[in-house]
């Protein structure tokens, strides 16, 4: 695994802990020699995971539309900063730019996109793996809805199990380097195949 996009706050949220875990994120990412894809932000969560791989020595690409430069105040310390025309366009850069993805934190903005790219996993898209941070129990009612999606049968359990958490940046990467992707999804019958 050479890269991990992180999908994240561009606020602190409400607790220090958020940060804090952002910071411990950057730095295993950098300990163990991944480079991080992001959102290209200095502030919130975002700059807090970058700052903390750029100290470590670590690699950083940021992917910020043309339009956010200013509104999120890109970061100008980055190992390479690209620029793109729209958000479909940065979701696509950091999707083939990253091997795996990890959401932080976050408003709808971070829920946005990491339910494009575990959609794009559970079509088959890409067979990289998806995880959150459950950092301070933030997703545990998102953890609640795919139970919930999945004993109501609008998941099946081979894509409920593709949704990686745990509450540590070291615990997650571990499964994202056990990951390995179930079948694509189809909804072909034996009898029409």
């Amino acid at each position: 695994m050479k890269s991990i996009a992180v999908f994240c706050g561009s606020s602190e949220g409400a607790s220090p802990v958020y940060k804090e875990c952002a910071r411990a994120l950057g730095l295993e990412l950098a300990q163990r020699g991944i480079t991080l894809i992001y959102g290209g932000a200095a502030v919130g969560l975002m700059g807090a995971v970058a700052d903390a791989v750029l100290e470590a020595d670590g690699q950083v690409v940021g992917v910020i539309p043309h339009f956010l430069k200013t509104k999120e105040i890109e970061h100008r310390g980055l190992t390479e900063l690209i620029a793109v025309e729209s958000m479909h366009e940065r979701k696509l850069k950091m999707s083939e730019l990253a091997d795996g993805f990890i959401a932080l934190p976050g408003g709808p903005g971070t829920m946005e996109e990491f339910f494009e790219i575990f959609t794009w996993a559970q079509l088959g898209l890409h067979g990289k793996p998806c995880g959150l941070l459950n950092v301070n129990h933030y997703y545990d009612p998102l953890i609640a809805l795919f139970d919930r999606m999945y004993g109501e049968r609008f998941m099946q359990e081979k894509h409920r199990a593709m949704l990686l958490e745990a509450t540590t940046p070291q615990a997650i990467l571990e499964q994202f380097l056990r990951y390995s992707a179930p079948p694509v999804k189809t909804y072909l019958t034996e009898e029409r195949t």
